[in-house]
């Protein structure tokens, strides 16, 4: 009895299937490129119910696989009880590398999106300033001023073809996600997108190979910052479109990036955040427990930010006190990043506590005082923190993160927030049935594709469809746009693969090292290559033996 209601209970976790009737109607959000999604629902034209044997004598190869399918479906159903939902911790510290926090000795930080984390109010007030500078010093057209930031539109790590006005997701493997290419507010087709590559989805290394993201004609977006910016510049090109208006792609992206600048440069977005900490600021509290815990421990904390030191002061005195300096043994302002990193020119200014620069050479960084600009080389030098013993957290896995690691050998943290809110989507229970049986599924398409009679063929194109469908649902449950910051439908990112290169751990916020203790030692886990994994994983999840149709692949083995 219990097995039956372990089962009874499964099923209810799993999306409804109207077996062998016509499809129910969707709700479900459409996919630009696979068109509406249906629910996830039983293919048509399955039988209500199929002999479960391998086809033999007069039996038709159409009811086998049907079958397959079926016996398929029964076993998820007992695979995954909804107990098994909500397993992923969003407090929790992720592995890249294998790295015990009892042999750092030095920890670092980067201040935006780091120390300090923002609240999601801010997007819009860049979005508008943005907007607004457009219009009255670059001359834009009014009619921008109609357009509002939409926070659910674009995400972090998105690409943008300058020459082509394309906001796209492209993987890991260099390849455009198909349905997830934009020009301005609007989808533009698959069959538009492969013929303006040249008849292929693939984007070539040489338009890419910029180490920080640029390459010659595309850009990636990859910090937290850009959000209003991919939004601001397909607004504008949405209103050029829109309206007919004749446009050079290069001037306009020049024109809104150097717009999102000025909001920066200019200190608007300083300012908004000083006026009123508490509605920007999140999370400050925890920020004052993580450096106070490490301090107490004996670790040695610095500072490496391109904010300028009055605005970091004043959030630092909100989140931790009027001593937070007290905390660090070096702080670093304005340290025009990446380039701090590779450029040995620029040598460190000390600050007065007005912020005016002194003139005197720099011999030594001392406890409590403040430097400006500088260099990673003078700052090695000064300090002879090297290598493994410094452990440094940062937002953007570029200028923060990838010279440390490649270059210096240093351990690197990255802070990603829009991880919380993924952790929390893939706990559901829709996302985790339609992930599995999508697997399923799609081991099921493997090993039946041997069978190409007419009507085979047909039920393979229905269980295509099905896939299809199920993935732009599952897609669509983190963006309906672009999907989720870490994968495709199948591959990572190249964002997830720039993240996997470029930090040894990964984390929502930096309050998470409070559910550590200071000498954890964090293990990443083994996943398996290709060729070390010769099942799919719904085989090994249900268990060899009982997997009915090992022989269908017998053959290829």
């Amino acid at each position: 009895m219990a097995g039956v209601g372990l089962r009874a209970a499964a099923r209810r976790c799993l999306p409804r299937r109207d077996h062998g009737g016509p499809r129910a109607a969707s709700s479900s959000p459409s996919c630009p490129g696979c068109g509406p999604p249906g629910p996830g629902a039983h293919c048509p034209g399955a039988p209500r119910s199929a002999p479960s044997s391998a086809p033999a004598g007069g039996a038709e190869p159409s009811a086998h696989l049907w079958a397959r399918y079926q016996d398929m479906r029964r076993l998820v159903h007992d695979l995954l009880p909804p107990e098994v939902c909500s397993l992923l911790n969003p407090a929790a510290i992720y592995a890249n590398n294998e790295i015990s926090l009892r042999d750092v000795e030095v920890y670092g930080f980067d201040y935006d999106y780091t120390l300090a984390q923002y609240a999601d109010t801010l997007h819009p007030e860049i979005f508008s300033a943005a907007r607004d500078i457009l219009i009255e010093h670059y001359k834009y057209p009014e009619g921008i001023r109609k357009y509002d930031y939409n926070p659910s539109f674009a995400i972090r790590g998105l690409h943008y073809d300058i020459q082509k006005s394309l906001l796209m997701k492209i993987d890991a493997f260099h390849y455009v996600q198909l349905g997830t290419a934009y020009r301005g507010l609007q989808p533009v087709p698959d069959e538009e997108v492969i013929d303006l590559y040249g008849g292929t989805q693939h984007i070539p290394l040489y338009q890419m190979s910029g180490f920080y993201g640029k390459g010659p004609s595309i850009k990636q977006f990859m910090d937290i910052f850009s959000l209003p910016e991919m939004a601001l510049l397909s607004c504008v090109v949405d209103h050029f479109l829109g309206h007919g208006l004749e446009f050079d792609q290069a001037h306009l992206y020049k024109d809104v990036t150097d717009a999102i600048r000025d909001v920066h440069v200019k200190g608007l977005m300083y300012q908004w955040i000083e006026r009123d900490m508490e509605k920007y600021i999140l999370r400050g509290d925890e920020t004052f427990a993580v450096l106070s815990r490490l301090v107490e421990h004996g670790k040695q904390l610095f500072l490496i930010t391109n904010s300028p030191f009055s605005f970091v002061d004043k959030g630092m005195r909100h989140m931790v006190g009027a001593d937070w300096r007290q905390l660090f043994d070096v702080v670093i302002v304005q340290a025009d990043k990446p380039s701090f990193f590779t450029d040995r020119r620029k040598p460190f200014r000390k600050l007065d506590e007005k912020g005016s620069l002194h003139w005197d050479r720099i011999t030594r960084l001392e406890k409590g005082k403040i430097y400006r600009q500088g260099n990673l080389f003078d700052f090695l030098r000064l300090t002879e923190w090297r290598g493994p013993r410094v452990l440094y957290f940062g937002d953007h896995l570029y200028s923060d993160l990838a010279d440390l690691m490649l270059r210096h050998g240093w351990r690197t943290g990255a802070i990603i927030p829009e991880l919380e809110r993924e952790i929390r989507i893939i706990n559901t229970e829709q996302y985790m049935h339609s992930l599995t049986w999508q697997q399923a599924l799609t081991g099921l398409l493997e090993r039946m594709q041997t069978y190409q009679d007419a009507e085979s063929r047909q039920v393979l194109a229905a269980w295509m469809k099905e896939r299809q469908e199920l993935r732009c649902i599952t897609k669509a449950l983190f963006n309906a746009q672009f999907g989720s910051i870490f994968r495709t439908f199948h591959n990572p990112t190249y964002f997830s693969r720039r993240l996997v290169r470029f930090s040894d751990l990964y984390m929502a916020s930096l309050s998470c090292l409070l559910n550590y203790r200071v000498d954890f030692t964090f293990y990443p886990r083994r996943t398996p290559l290709q060729h070390e994994a010769p099942l799919w994983m719904d085989q090994l999840c249900t268990g060899c033996m009982k997997t009915p149709f090992l022989g269908d692949m017998a053959h290829i083995r």
